[in-house]
């Protein structure tokens, strides 16, 4: 990729300005990892046809799973769309592909190196496609939480379930301790499960679906439930309250789907008579409390496609895949909006463009093997059996 040039002016970049250019690296982050290579003009007519040219070239030695959250210009080239769970399943399910191209963030091509097999090479076309929500738990503080369970003399009755949007380190660390992965379809199965392994759930990183899918879906009460923030002391809570609640939230949520409010959700309802409310359980509990419907980006799309026409729809997810949906459903006449005015795209997943993938396949057809992401086999070992604890769910 190429990289801003310095000037003569005596001006240093800051080392968060670096992170951003992609020119810097933060072993405890996603992000702001160097993409090394030219990539082709985002001006470029040809994008298309490189891009096909490429991938006819490579055959059935590539697999390109499209995350629905990417943009169009991508999921054009992908042979199969899905949620990051569904993509990693799907890649681990095509073992005669060499290559994995993920159009996705780093977590979900963790979870598909994991999943997948030695021989098979997974591949991010910009590895500073990260997550805002991943980068909110590293590995350390949540060592040194587990520390603070321990001193609080619960450690031994605490499960830790974490979300799919997590890194390997996150996922290895709940392997470790006795835990599961969940999903945004299964975190209800997967906190059943955990809650008849032990008394109380650490849940990580994703605050909102811990606590939606505790008191939505199980019955629990809102004071069952605490915030534990890693920059505070003892994720500033005290060990009383820490003995006392049976769900230990961790202080994350998804930048995207956390800036839906009640409010656009009453002017939604006031703009549009009779429009139904669906949003994807990341949302703050108070949307989803006042939403008619609540789901997996799965489930939204079947819903969707289930509706009846004519049917009004304002959604609370990311907004390429809303915009997505209404077009697809339009000649149905089903009426769909995104939920907030203001645009709001996954910006780290819109980091995976046409650009990236040109150069990305075109270098794979030239047989030089780029971006390819590698779990270390002491993180994939737990962090496997985390996963494989997630898929003997019922």
């Amino acid at each position: 990729m190429t990289t801003a040039q310095t000037t003569e002016l005596d001006v240093q970049p800051s080392p968060l300005a670096l992170l951003l250019l992609g020119r810097e690296a933060d072993p405890r982050s996603e992000r702001g990892v160097e993409c090394p290579g030219d990539l082709p003009s985002p001006s470029d007519p040809d994008l298309v046809e490189r891009a096909r040219a490429a991938k006819e070239k490579l055959g059935d030695k590539v697999f390109v799973l499209g995350h629905h959250y990417q943009r169009d210009e991508v999921i054009q080239f992908a042979d199969v769309t899905g949620d990051s769970f569904k993509l990693a399943r799907d890649a681990a399910a095509r073992p005669e592909a060499e290559y994995i191209v993920f159009c996705g963030v780093h977590f979900m091509a963790e979870s598909a190196d994991i999943l997948t097999s030695d021989d098979q090479k997974v591949v991010l076309p910009d590895l500073a496609a990260g997550c805002s929500m991943a980068d909110m738990a590293t590995a350390e503080q949540v060592a040194e939480c587990w520390d603070v369970l321990t001193e609080a003399g619960i450690a031994e009755q605490v499960v830790p379930v974490s979300y799919m949007n997590s890194s390997a380190d996150i996922k290895a660390f709940t392997g470790k301790h006795g835990g599961t992965i969940c999903t945004s379809s299964n975190a209800k199965n997967a906190l059943e499960w955990a809650f008849e392994q032990g008394e109380k759930v650490l849940f990580l990183p994703d605050q909102h679906l811990g606590r939606n899918t505790a008191v939505r879906d199980m019955g629990l009460s809102l004071e069952d439930c605490v915030l534990y923030n890693p920059h505070k002391p003892n994720g500033g809570l005290t060990a009383e309250q820490l003995r006392d609640a049976k769900m230990i939230l961790w202080r994350g949520h998804c930048s995207v789907h956390g800036r839906f409010s009640l409010e656009s959700v009453e002017d939604v309802r006031a703009r549009i008579p009779g429009v139904n409310v669906l949003v994807h359980p990341e949302c703050r509990h108070e949307v989803v409390a006042a939403a008619d419907y609540v789901g997996s980006t799965e489930y939204i799309i079947k819903a969707l496609e289930a509706a009846p026409a004519g049917s009004k729809w304002a959604i609370g997810t990311e907004l390429n895949l809303v915009r997505r949906l209404a077009n697809r459903f339009a000649p149905e006449g089903k009426e769909i909006v995104f939920l907030d005015k203001t645009v709001c795209f996954c910006s780290t997943m819109n980091r995976i463009d046409l650009p990236h993938l040109v150069w990305t396949l075109e270098s794979l057809a030239a047989g030089k093997l780029v971006n390819r992401i590698e779990v270390d086999p002491e993180t994939e070992k737990y962090a496997k059996l985390a996963l494989e604890r997630m898929l003997a769910l019922p």
